[in-house]
Order: C-alpha cells, then structure tokens, then sequence
C-alpha cells in the first residue's frame, strides 16, 4: 500500500467531519468543471531559477519534471514540460511506483475542452476524482518548447488518499494519454503508455559555499562509449591521475551529461582504487564482463556518487574530501548505469563526473565511514518476508576508543542495500535514548543510490552509538537471503561522510557466530527435517535447508534481536581497533 496518513502522521489542522462533507462536495464540482483552455494560452518559458530541480521522467525526454520546496509553506511547487501533448497526461506518486492505490494529478481531454483534477486509484487500478483537491493548478503556457504546467502540493494533506511527502525516496509516476477521453473514470490505466522515476523530492535547503580562487576542475568522462541496446547495463572506465600527483582537497562535485542521454544515464559513481597495488590495467567495457580485470574489484572507495534527478554535491567550507598524495592510489574507476528500457541503438555518451578542487587544503580532511552490518552470511533473511529486518550497531565501545574527544561532525549520508531492501535508517543514540535520525528512507530502492547532505549535521561523541536497520522484502524468493557481496545476496550499510578524518572507517557488527549454531542446534530439536550443523558445512547451505515455518522465523527474528553481536571496529589499514562480542546495546 502507499505511505497513506494515518493517525500516527505529524498532525494538521484538519477540517471537522460536517465541513469536510460539504468542502468534498465543493472541490469535487470545482475539478470537473475546471476548464483549461491550453490551445489558447501563449508565454514565455518560465525562468529556470524558479524551479533548480530537474529530471526526466520518460526514457524519450518527452515529459520533464521540474520542482521547487518551500519549506515555509511546506509545500512542493511542480513544473511539468510536456513535448507532444495528445490528450492528456497522469503524474503522481506511489509507494513504490505501482499504479495501483497512487495518488495521482490528471490533465484529459475529450477532444474540445481539457480538465486538471487531483484524482487516486483503488487497488484495482481505477481512477477515482478525489473529494479533497490538494493538486493545486497554479498555470498553464503553450511555449515553443511545450506545454507548461505549475501546480502546488502540500507535503502533509489531512487526505487519506494522498500521499504524505516525506524526506527520502519518492516512486514518481507518470502516464501519457493518446487518445480522447470523456471523463476520468474512462481513463484504462493498464492500456497507456506508462513508466516510473525515483527522486529526492525535498531537496535539503543549505548554503552553498563560496569556491576558492584556485579551484581546478578535472572531468572524469566514459570515452565516447557505444550504449548498448539493451535496457540496463553499467560500464567501467579507468584512468588515472597525473605522476605525482600532490595532496589535494575535493569540495565539490556535479555531473557531466552528454546532450540528448539525459534520459539514459541513471547514476554515476567515481571510485577510487586501494594503493596496494602499483598498477591497475586499463580498461573501458562493462563491468560484468568475464574481460575485466580482476583488480577493479579493488577499486571501491567512493569519491564522488550522482543519481539522476541530483544536483551539484559540495563539501562544507570546513572540509575537503582528500586524494592523491603519498599512500593514495592514482587509478580512479568511473561507473556509469545507463537506464535504455526503449533499447535505442547506436547512442554514444561520454558522460561522467566533474570533480572540483583545490591545492589550498582545507581546515579538515573529509573521511567516509562504514555503519551497519558486516558482510557475513551469519545475517540472513528468510523467503516469503515482507518487512524483515536487520539492524547493525556501531557500539558506543568502539566511538570510545576511535574518535576523537570533540567528536565527529556527519554532514552526508548513502544507504545501500541490495535488490531486497526496502526501507533503511539509522539514528544516533547517546546515553541510552535515541538523539536523533542520521538518514532514513521510507521509500529507499537499491536502483536509486545517492549520496545526500543532510538538512542538518550530525554531532558524534566518543560514547555515542549509531544504529542502522534495514527492512527486506523476500516475497518472491525460495531459499534464505544471506548476507555477502552477490547482488543476490544482502548488504546493510550507511556510508556516513563526516569530518575530521579520523581512522575509523568502518564501524559494524554481526550476530554472534556460536550463537546463530546454537539457532541452528535448536531448529533441530524441533522439526522433523534435520538441519546438517556439521562443521564443513557452509552458513549459507545450513540456512538453505532450515524448513521455515513461522517457529524458526520467529526464533531467528529474536536471536538477532537480543543475541551478543560481534563487533567491527576497524581502521583503514583492516587492523581492527580491540573492541570485543559485546551484549546488545
């Protein structure tokens, strides 16, 4: 179901139940009988300042959406270009991009006059007129370029068909209409031309700081690459930077988009590759071909991540991101997700990243640290789960021991998770009590990773504990989803970029080895099938042959709920900090 408001919602004033009826009664009249006369209407483009968000929605680039907050208002301000206008258009927003129980905004036509409305779908896919009209229409312009639409929408509505907009992840939906329609129950959802785009609606509202007048900017582009017709496919590029290449600070960030692909490059990240090595071998090809040299796999350290519908990334005035230098490698991976459903042939891109920086170091060094769970198998999630979760710790023992006594501010955040995940958070805890919310996302997709600076920076004392939960859905799976590197394994993770650098990097836990054999020992005792708990047999085959009725689900669900964790609390060198199994905290 979509995130509807309920009860638990942050509260508004709403109307009382009499007025609502009579209110219902008024905006349904008002949404039929709201004739835009588009043909007619001329003007200007309307200024791109107004509106600095922007994303394509459909893989042609016919519909592009453009958006804007207020949060004074609290108050989202849309901008819809649409090229090629038939007969109409949906736009809206779902819980995880379904059609079904959406909450929509419909522009139709049924050839001589055309009609704006709020509307919802039912669980069937039918359209509904909403008797609470919270899709404002503000204006419409006939351009050159299209059609303009401006309309508002309140974050939180009192609507219980409505979405409720919140931070994170937001489905966007969107239909075309391609023939006249004569009202909106008329409309046949499934029989349209239709798709889905994911974005950070609520863009933080931060200040933007001034660059240095040494700034330098280097382009870190794929080499006029062929896209391949086929609907997903990531490509690796490697280059490396100068001889001797001196110490510098990263303080910003911002793609860099072949014309006409806008719609086909789904993300970007720049990686930069561990300095064990003297050498990485080139190469320019996709990133799962048996082809590419082993050693890529080695280039994992993020220093820049972009995700379609972001803007420009910049570093607090304080802090620059660090690289090249003695003990930093000089090779960078660039990998890019090109996104071409419609298999279009014969497109070449050398898209990528522009990284800006300067030879004036800043006041700190910028790290990244890992929060959440471990890469293990002993973490795993059973089949046919909705909403299973696990959560990783990192202890107040090991902020202890690893950071500094004024602490650590957290200025960014990236969740990541693999094709199950569905929801991850993680929240700082001091003294016992939950402080305050690090990141979350209600909405999260592993096909929408991005790194996002947060609405507020986020203290960390030695003491504190940051905790992270994901939230699973294995429906449509058979066997349990163990934890590991294979996309069809699981990964809970929060890649935090704070300041200053300190040697923590990774900062994680696990249930407790014995304790998951005792789980197994267990389940013995009680069903018929035997589960082999041999020494030579692997984690991962023993949770494949655990039968799983609700008993085993439950027990497992309170093993990692209150079983002893082991900790990692590790430097960049993978020496561990001594921090021992600790009780959960």
């Amino acid at each position: 179901l979509p995130s509807m408001q309920t009860s638990g919602s942050k509260p508004c004033p709403c109307p009382s139940f009499k007025l609502r009826e009579v209110a219902s009664m008024y905006f349904t009249m008002i949404a039929v009988f709201l004739v835009i006369l588009v043909a007619a209407l001329q003007g200007s483009v309307p200024r791109g300042s107004d509106f600095p968000y922007k994303v394509p929605l459909d893989p042609q680039g016919l519909l592009e959406l453009s958006w804007n907050v207020s949060y004074p208002e609290q108050a989202v301000y849309f901008q819809l270009l649409v090229q090629n206008l038939q007969f109409g258009l949906l736009f809206g927003m779902s819980d995880r991009g379904e059609f079904e129980n959406a909450d929509l905004a419909v522009l139709w036509s049924n050839g001589h006059n055309s009609y704006f409305g709020d509307a919802w779908s039912d669980a069937k896919g039918h359209l509904h007129m909403d008797s609470q009209q919270d899709y404002q229409l503000l204006g419409s312009q006939r351009t050159p370029e299209g059609l303009y639409l401006l309309f508002r929408r309140a974050f939180s509505t009192c609507d219980p068909k409505d979405y409720l907009i919140e931070d994170g992840t937001v489905h966007l939906i969107y239909g075309i209409l391609e023939k006249p329609v004569h009202s909106l129950r008329a409309i046949n959802i499934s029989a349209i031309r239709r798709g889905l785009q994911r974005v950070q609606l609520l863009k933080p509202n931060i200040t933007i700081p001034e660059l240095p007048s040494d700034t330098k900017t280097m382009e870190i582009t794929a080499p006029n690459v062929d896209i391949p017709n086929q609907e997903t496919t990531y490509w690796c590029y490697m280059t490396e930077l100068p001889d001797g290449f001196p110490k510098h600070h990263i303080i910003m960030y911002e793609p860099v988009i072949t014309a006409g692909n806008e719609a086909l490059v789904h993300h970007m990240e720049v990686f930069q590759c561990t300095a064990q090595f003297d050498s990485i071998p080139h190469y320019n090809g996709p990133c799962n071909s048996k082809m590419k040299p082993e050693r890529l796999n080695y280039c994992r350290h993020v220093l820049a991540a972009w995700a379609m519908g972001a803007q420009a990334f910049y570093y607090p005035e304080e802090a620059g991101l660090p690289f090249g230098g003695p003990g930093s490698s000089r090779y960078l991976r660039l990998e890019i997700h090109y996104h071409n459903p419609l298999v279009f042939q014969g497109r070449h891109d050398s898209s990528g990243i522009r990284l800006y920086y300067t030879a004036t170091l800043r006041r700190y060094d910028a790290g990244i640290m890992e929060l959440g769970l471990v890469y293990t198998p002993v973490m795993a999630i059973p089949p046919g789960e909705d909403a299973f979760v696990l959560t990783g710790y990192c202890t107040d023992k090991c902020t202890q021991r690893a950071l500094p006594a004024a602490g650590i501010r957290i200025f960014a955040s990236q969740l990541h998770t693999h094709l199950a995940g569905r929801k991850v958070v993680t929240v700082l805890s001091r003294d016992g009590k939950e402080r305050q919310v690090v990141n979350a996302d209600g909405h999260y997709s592993p096909h929408f990773q991005e790194i996002r600076m947060l609405k507020e920076v986020v203290a960390v004392f030695p003491g504190d504990e940051l905790i992270t939960s994901c939230t699973y859905n294995t429906e449509d799976r058979t066997q349990a989803t163990v934890g590991g590197f294979g996309i069809l394994e699981e990964m809970c993770v929060n890649y935090v970029h704070y300041y200053p650098q300190t040697q923590l990097e990774l900062c994680k836990s696990a249930v407790d080895p014995g304790y998951l054999h005792k789980y197994f020992n267990f389940v013995n005792r009680f069903n018929d099938e035997e589960v082999c708990t041999c020494p030579q047999v692997s984690v991962p085959q023993q949770f494949h042959s655990v039968p799983w009725n609700m008993f085993n689900r439950d027990v497992l669900k309170s093993l990692y709920g209150f079983a002893p964790i082991s900790m990692h609390c590790n430097k960049s060198s993978a020496v561990r900090f001594p921090v021992r199994t600790a009780s959960r905290p």
